[in-house]
């Protein structure tokens, strides 16, 4: 599913009314009976109001007028405050702000504080709030009246809010509250669903999003180049080959875990637990040779190939020519759970980055490593995974993790493109981004699976699935998919606390069932 900017969607707006030639106030009357629908569908009770319609002076009010005037029309009690005067309310706007006057309606202006103040009080009695204040165009912080109203709005209790296309003083783009926002119950958007209503914190304070056709044409979507997508489960149908009857071991590929060092054993038994999981063939670890041991007693279909190590468990450049034997039989390699940032052991990682013919998922310490000579990846032989948290996103980029946080598409989107990696910038609405331009955000996942080792067992998923044929980049967007739903289901079923890595791992079969390509 297409997501956009504000600026997108204004332009998608513009083509529609200009080169389409169907009128604004065709939109603003779809828009404006679609959220009539969507509330009387989540909210049948309250038909008859009383419907408080708060709006502004531009196509926010307009949208907010017409549905006004269909709750007017269905004999509801309905008030419309208008938060500023009705003479400066202009185009599609004015002609729905007359059309539900001249049916009957009346509007309450008000102009600054001390009008809100002698009929704010009447908010807490609506039966449903339609919050028309604020649109897609704001970029500054909300202050002053508007301010005032959206703290009051967010004061009141038990009672619905709609919010029109966006929570009001939410920036569409980018998910950021500028000063203040309504925390909605419901946000109806139009045409298509902005970045902001998916990027921390705008997803909490959207609430249930529901998308209203308006009529934008297909063709004019399609053409306009958005590189920007919501994932949908619907994407990966099919993408699990099918197994044959005369397969065998060898037919689903070969793993090759490079990981561990001493105290972190575990995150190699995790990821390689998790690629077997995921349906690869063969799972091998290479692990330094003095902990193979421990390793082997954390595994059981996973194998293990001791490497050269030095001060008693971390890998450097003495393992490589062992490695490059490995990897020809291999179809992809994870590099980095729990192998330490040392020197001699980024000397290992930036040499098999640069000579690596396989596909490689860079995760934890690798990043660490990399990060450090990062145009290593501009060398690599072939386009690979990076996964960072957005702490390794800092040390790959240089910005601070509030500055990522804050522009996690744009962050992910610039260094896929100039380092031509797939990278899967984890977190609250993980983004996959890809070097052509493309990005993807995922809604799954929840605070239960914030623990150890999540990004270990994600990284064996996504290499198990990579084994078996299926691209990088699906790879990467089907496991951040399902590795979500899966931590979703188990919060559900039972606790977001408490959820363990190796829960995750468990269920992967499980959930991957519905996606085998059928014959």
């Amino acid at each position: 599913m297409y997501i956009v900017t504000a600026d997108q969607m204004k332009e998608l707006d513009r083509r529609t009314i200009q080169e389409i030639g169907i009128p604004g106030a065709v939109l603003m009357e779809n828009a404006g009976r679609g959220t009539v629908e969507e509330i009387l569908y989540h909210f049948p009770h309250k038909k008859k109001g009383p419907v408080h319609v708060l709006c502004g002076r531009g196509n926010n009010g307009g949208d907010g007028f017409v549905i006004a005037r269909y709750f007017f029309n269905y004999g509801a009690d309905v008030k419309v405050f208008l938060f500023d005067s009705a003479n400066k309310v202009v185009d599609e706007a004015k002609v729905n702000l007359d059309a539900y006057v001249n049916m009957g309606g009346n509007i309450i202006e008000i102009q600054d504080e001390s009008v809100f103040q002698r009929v704010q009080n009447e908010l807490g009695m609506a039966g449903i709030i339609v919050d028309a204040l604020l649109g897609t165009g704001l970029s500054s912080e909300v202050k002053g009246l508007y301010r005032t109203v959206i703290d009051q709005l967010n004061s009141l209790q038990n009672i619905p809010i709609v919010s029109v296309d966006v929570p009001s003083g939410l920036d569409a783009t980018t998910g950021r509250i500028l000063g203040s926002a309504v925390k909605a119950t419901l946000t109806c958007t139009y045409g298509l669903p902005k970045i902001g209503h998916f990027t921390y914190p705008g997803r909490e304070i959207t609430g249930e999003l529901e998308v209203i056709d308006i009529c934008i044409p297909a063709s004019v979507v399609e053409a306009s180049g958005i590189k920007t997508f919501i994932q949908k489960e619907d994407d990966f149908m099919g993408l699990i080959p099918a197994r044959k009857p005369d397969s065998h071991k060898g037919t689903y590929g070969h793993v090759l875990v490079l990981a561990g060092s001493p105290g972190k054993t575990g995150a190699a038994s995790m990821a390689g637990n998790a690629a077997m999981r995921a349906g690869a063939g063969l799972v091998t670890l290479g692990v330094p040779d003095s902990l193979r041991h421990i390793v082997e007693e954390k595994t059981k279909e996973v194998m293990t190939e001791p490497l050269p190590d030095v001060d008693g468990g971390y890998l450097g450049i003495d393992s490589w020519q062992k490695l490059a034997e490995m990897l020809k039989r291999k179809s992809v390699a994870v590099v980095g759970p729990g192998l330490s940032d040392r020197s001699e052991t980024g000397e290992l990682v930036l040499k098999l980055i640069e000579e690596a013919d396989v596909p490689l998922v860079i995760d934890a310490d690798g990043l660490n490593l990399v990060a450090k000579n990062k145009d290593v990846l501009k060398k690599a032989k072939r386009s690979h995974v990076l996964t960072p948290h957005p702490g390794e996103m800092s040390r790959l980029t240089g910005l601070s993790v509030k500055e990522i946080q804050e522009n996690r598409i744009s962050s992910a989107s610039v260094f896929a493109k100039e380092f031509g990696v797939i990278l899967v910038l984890k977190g609250a609405t993980t983004v996959i981004a890809e070097p052509k331009g493309k990005t993807f955000i995922n809604t799954t996942g929840n605070p239960g699976m914030a623990g150890g080792g999540m990004g270990d067992v994600l990284t064996g998923f996504i290499s198990g699935l990579i084994a078996q044929g299926i691209s990088p980049l699906n790879a990467s967007r089907m496991a951040v998919f399902i590795h979500g739903a899966i931590g979703d289901f188990i919060a559900e079923s039972r606790s977001k606390i408490g959820i363990l890595a190796s829960d995750i791992a468990e269920k992967i079969p499980e959930f991957l069932k519905q996606y085998i390509k059928k014959n």
